[in-house]
């Protein structure tokens, strides 16, 4: 496994057991003097008894999400106040428009206005320094969502998917579908990642490589345009113009001459939305399989049509009542569940950490895990 080469931190994830839900692993405990010292400097001060479990007494919690501009933030946010507010907690949930300054200004507004608990999605996991200092100070409890918030002590735990599963995922499906032990011709992949302030994109490309690697160095995959590194694939703030640009850089210089692009490593669904919009306006060789992560409306589309092969479904209802779990048992002065204890350290130390398993979604599925669960409407779909 290489997963050095891409974050220092990056560790073997830990299996998860159900496809579509979030598990504990038995026995697992969290580095004690780690946790200890986490729960005593970041306990909240409370007035009366303790609460009941799922009781949550109209404390308020502060939820900050990066951006309303891609679809799985509005939904998280939108999932993590209902299911906040069903438990009886007040909540001040803000989105930050993808501008960092906008939201380490709207944490210290939280703070000053009295929020117990954090829920942060960081737009850059290293600019929070600040404010998470200021939420140590006063005993506010930081709970990190899906993005690790870097280089802060201030954080106390971290809820995500297992992202080195979803980058993993998307190679293993690549490697099939492929057709790569087999096959005795190379094949063309051109790699795309996601934003370099996102500590999540060296755990999606690193698992995904961890996969890639190996054939591209035995020449069953071959990267025409030449940029495998995670510096080279990198798309700043996962933005799918940008995306798109930079395939119709990658078509017109690699496969304009009739050259087969055979497939295209997409760290998420709005890379992937760009990327396919770049191969309809000038790529017109054989469609190749798209990878991508979030099954975005607009890419199960995709999927139905035939222009995407795969996405990878994170369920953010199941990860927004881990987190309420998370919450409440913070809330109450006692230690939240976790599954894993060494994978994310933060550059102060091993933050504990609650994984949620990803799952594949094809057109073999879809249904069942989108529609049938009711995460979509067939209509949304059509």
């Amino acid at each position: 496994m290489k997963k050095m080469m891409l974050a220092g931190a990056m560790a073997f994830a830990l299996a998860a057991g159900a496809l579509t839900g979030c598990q504990s692993t038995a026995g697992t405990t969290p580095d004690n003097s780690k946790t200890q010292s986490a729960q005593e400097s970041s306990k909240p001060e409370k007035e009366g008894a303790e609460s009941k479990e799922g009781n949550g007494n109209g404390t308020l919690i502060g939820v900050a999400m990066p951006t309303k501009d891609l679809q799985r933030w509005n939904q998280d946010g939108t999932n993590m106040k209902a299911e906040l507010e069903a438990a009886g907690y007040k909540v001040d949930l803000q989105f930050a428009s993808n501008d960092v300054q906008t939201q380490v200004s709207q944490i210290e507004n939280m703070i000053s206005n009295g929020c117990q608990l954090l829920v942060v999605a960081s737009i850059d996991g290293s600019s929070l320094g600040e404010p998470l200092n200021q939420a140590k100070s006063l005993g506010i409890p930081v709970i990190a969502y899906d993005r690790l918030i870097m280089n802060s002590d201030g954080v106390t735990y971290y809820a995500t998917f297992d992202n080195y599963k979803v980058g993993q995922k998307q190679g293993e499906y690549l490697v099939e579908a492929l057709g790569l032990e087999t096959s005795k011709e190379s094949k063309n992949i051109e790699l795309f990642s996601g934003d370099p302030g996102d500590n999540n994109c060296n755990f999606f490309f690193g698992g995904a490589m961890d996969v890639l690697q190996k054939y591209i160095d035995n020449g069953k995959l071959t990267v025409q345009s030449g940029q495998t590194a995670f510096e080279q694939v990198a798309t700043a703030r996962w933005d799918a113009e940008k995306a798109q640009n930079r395939m119709d850089t990658i078509i017109a210089g690699n496969y304009s001459d009739g050259t087969v692009l055979d497939a295209v490593l997409c760290s998420n669904d709005s890379v992937a939305l760009g990327v396919t919009n770049a191969l309809a306006a000038s790529y017109t060789g054989p469609y190749p399989i798209i990878v991508g992560q979030d099954c975005d409306i607009a890419n199960v589309k995709n999927i139905v049509k035939g222009k995407q092969a795969m996405s990878i479904f994170k369920d953010t209802r199941t990860l927004a009542s881990q987190v309420v779990k998370m919450v409440d048992s913070v809330i109450q002065g006692g230690e939240a569940e976790i599954n894993d204890s060494k994978s994310y350290d933060n550059g102060t130390g091993i933050i504990p950490t609650f994984l949620c398993d990803p799952v594949v979604v094809t057109t073999e599925n879809y249904k069942d895990l989108l529609i049938s669960s009711g995460y979509y409407t067939e209509d949304q779909l059509k």
